[in-house]
């Protein structure tokens, strides 16, 4: 497969290049409502889109939507698709799994560009949790923002924040408590 470096789906930037160290942020269908997006769309129309990430990220952590990875059994089936392809598709390098959304840090691999990726991790999972939920339909959100490692301070601070993000949500104390992480992982 080849990578696209910088592109677009017609509403979000991405960037595709092998060797990249990428963190990957992707959360539930119905973590916004349409009614939220559209205010955020307005609101956030003429700001930067690190802002716009910030402050949905945010709201993620109020646990909107039914927060269906709450569930251990279905945390656990996101977290086995993301360590599935690990060390052959691409390298995972950092994860938390929240009730609504996803974090990760990965280093592309030549040949599986991020969208693959993150189809092979939403596909799986969806048709999942979806046979376990006893429903059909969208289960993830449509796309999924992206931002590469520029430095070795950003990839330190994307680490921590990766880590902290059960902890900044209220979840827990310490980041190693929260059973579906790699900090967890770590620790443990």
């Amino acid at each position: 497969m080849e990578h696209k470096t910088w592109y677009s789906r017609g509403y979000l930037p991405h960037f595709d290049s092998p060797g990249t160290i990428q963190t990957i942020v992707f959360r539930l269908a119905d973590s916004f409502s349409s009614a939220e997006l559209t205010r955020l769309t307005l609101k956030f129309n003429t700001n930067p889109d690190s802002i716009k990430q910030d402050y949905i990220e945010e709201c993620m952590h109020k646990g909107h939507g039914d927060c269906h990875l709450k569930d251990p059994a279905l945390a656990k089936i996101v977290e086995d698709a993301l360590l599935f392809f690990d060390d052959q598709r691409y390298r995972l390098l950092t994860w938390v799994v929240m009730p609504n959304h996803v974090h990760t840090m990965v280093e592309m691999v030549e040949g599986y560009p991020i969208a693959d990726i993150l189809k092979s991790w939403k596909g799986y999972s969806a048709r999942e949790i979806n046979k376990v939920l006893g429903r059909s339909g969208q289960f993830w959100s449509r796309d999924y923002f992206d931002r590469y490692i520029r430095t070795i301070d950003h990839y330190y601070d994307a680490l921590n924040y990766i880590h902290m993000n059960p902890v900044i949500a209220g979840l827990v104390q310490r980041p190693e408590d929260w059973p579906f992480s790699s900090a967890n992982r770590i620790v443990g």
